[in-house]
C-alpha cells in the first residue's frame, strides 16, 4: 500500500508540471468547433444519453486532452472511437478537452438499495486495506472532481454501465494507459461486487 501511494504522490507531481502551460493555451470556443462530431456520443453538452459512453461534461481538462491523444497514438485502444482523432494535433486535443470541461458535469441517482450504497461509500472513502485497496477519493477528491494537475479524472455523476466497463477493463489489461499501473493494480484486486458498488457510488456523488 505505501508502495502504490508514494506511486500516486510521484506521479502527480511529474504530470502536473509537464501539462500547465498546455492547459493554459486551451481554447473552448476553437474545441466547440472540433467536438461538433462528438455529440453523437457524448451528447450536445457533453452528457452521454447511454451508459456505454461516458460524460465528458465538467471533465478534467487535461485527463480528457491525455485521452484523446492516447487513443490518437494508439496507446488506448478505444473501437467506437477509430478514426475520429486520427487527425487532431496536441492543441486540438487540448481545446476539445476544454470545452468539456467548463461544461456542468451530469447529476446521478445511485441505486438506493442500502448495502450497495454503503459499500460503495466505504471503498470510496477509505478503500479496503485488507485486499489492498485505497481510497477512491485519495486520486478523484472526497467529491469525485478529480485533480487536474495529476490527470486524475472527475467520477462524480458518471454513468454506472461505463464506470464498471473501465474498472473490468484495467483488470483484464485491456487498457493499459494509467500511469504507473495504478488503476491496473487496483482494478485487479477488485470483485465485481466491488466495482459495482463503486460505480453505483459515484453515480450519485454530486
Amino acid at each position: 500500500m505505501r508502495k502504490l501511494l508514494a506511486s500516486l504522490a510521484i506521479t502527480m507531481g511529474a504530470v502536473g508540471a509537464a501539462h500547465a502551460d498546455l492547459e493554459a493555451d486551451a481554447d473552448a470556443a476553437a474545441g466547440k468547433e472540433k467536438a461538433v462530431a462528438c455529440a453523437a456520443c457524448h451528447g450536445q453538452e457533453g452528457i452521454s444519453p447511454s451508459g456505454a459512453f461516458p460524460n465528458l461534461a465538467g471533465q478534467q481538462a487535461s485527463y480528457l486532452a491525455k485521452q484523446i491523444m492516447d487513443i490518437r497514438d494508439g496507446n488506448r485502444v478505444v473501437p467506437e472511437m477509430a478514426g475520429q482523432v486520427d487527425s487532431f494535433s496536441d492543441q486540438n486535443a487540448w481545446d476539445v478537452a476544454k470545452f468539456y470541461a467548463d461544461k456542468n458535469a451530469a447529476l446521478g441517482q445511485a441505486d438506493s438499495d442500502e448495502l450497495l450504497v454503503e459499500h460503495g461509500r466505504e471503498l470510496y472513502r477509505a478503500g479496503d486495506m485488507a485486499k489492498g485497496i485505497p481510497a477512491c477519493a485519495a486520486c478523484h477528491t472526497p467529491t469525485g472532481q478529480g485533480i487536474g494537475t495529476a490527470v486524475y479524472p472527475a467520477l462524480s455523476g458518471q454513468h454506472t454501465d461505463y464506470t464498471m466497463a473501465t474498472l473490468q477493463d484495467f483488470a483484464a489489461g485491456d487498457r493499459a494507459n494509467d500511469p504507473a499501473s495504478i488503476m491496473r493494480d487496483i482494478a485487479s484486486k477488485m470483485s465485481d461486487r466491488d466495482m459495482e458498488a463503486v460505480a453505483n457510488y459515484v453515480l450519485g456523488l454530486n
